[in-house]
């Protein structure tokens, strides 16, 4: 198997970020962003993707939780990008439904370098914890721009911590599921030879 590994670094006015992925690990995590929800929201989303994954965030947290969110979600997308290089033998294509309890999300991923999100739903409580509720709807996207996803995200539920947690566990599925290496492909798996 090659080394499915990357590391982003990312420094502007408002954050100092440093990522660490690899794709085919076994979830263990290091998480420090300063907004607790959202550390938990990464570790369940590394957990249950089996990527190991370290991420450390100094942001404006003085202002709101916006930069710090949208600009980990830039570095992870980034990350995901170089970690799968030329994404020889990936599976490409996947769906997930997660439940969790009241609430069910839906992620269906394709790796296909046309960066491209759609999000149908909204959150039943403005925030959780220190999270704003509509920023993971924001990290939907990012992600998607800079990892050169095309996602489409679906949401229902009563509790904005279900539904959240939900749409970060489907997404984390989703991703394991399309990253994953199939033996038989020894190319990208497109028509054009590359994605």
């Amino acid at each position: 198997m090659t080394d499915r590994t990357a590391a982003v670094r990312r420094e502007t006015a408002e954050t100092e970020i440093e990522v660490t992925l690899a794709l085919d690990g076994n979830g263990e995590t290091t998480v420090d962003t300063g907004i607790g929800f959202f550390d938990h929201m990464l570790r369940s989303f590394a957990t249950h993707g089996l990527f190991d994954l370290t991420v450390r965030c100094d942001g404006d947290l003085d202002i709101d939780d916006h930069h710090t969110v949208e600009d980990v979600a830039i570095s992870l997308g980034e990350a995901f990008a170089e970690a799968l290089g030329e994404k020889r033998g990936i599976e490409r294509f996947a769906d997930r439904r997660v439940p969790m309890d009241e609430a069910l999300a839906t992620v269906v991923v394709d790796i296909s370098g046309r960066p491209h999100a759609v999000f149908d739903g909204s959150f039943s409580q403005a925030s959780v914890g220190e999270m704003t509720s509509q920023m993971a709807e924001h990290f939907l996207r990012s992600l998607a721009t800079n990892a050169g996803l095309t996602l489409h995200a679906s949401i229902d539920g009563e509790n904005a911590h279900h539904e959240v947690e939900a749409l970060f566990k489907a997404l984390a599925r989703a991703l394991d599921d399309a990253t994953r290496l199939d033996e038989r492909r020894s190319a990208a798996p497109s028509t054009k030879g590359e994605l």
